[in-house]
């Protein structure tokens, strides 16, 4: 049984990203002033995804009231973005 977690708290999704060494981007093409499509590429870069900044990252994540629901387990990249 996989146990998760909800937050909105930055560092924390900052740690647990990079943990999985990830890093935060859009879907390419979805960006407009306050909104796109988030998401967290792990590994290789994949194509349809654009990297951004962790500020780009939680100003859309602010803006958009959302909250990541992830994985407690070390090795589990399980996560989706809800809204609050």
């Amino acid at each position: 049984m996989t146990n998760s977690h909800n937050t909105t708290d930055h560092n924390h999704i900052k740690q647990w990203t990079e943990e999985r060494d990830g890093r935060p981007a859009v879907v390419e093409g979805t960006e407009s002033e306050d909104s796109a499509l988030l998401r967290i590429d792990f590994g290789e870069p994949e194509e349809n995804l654009k990297s951004i900044s962790w500020s780009e990252f939680f100003n859309i994540f602010d803006k958009n009231k959302l909250s990541f629901l992830h994985s407690d387990e070390k090795d589990n990249r399980f996560f989706k973005f809800v809204y609050e």
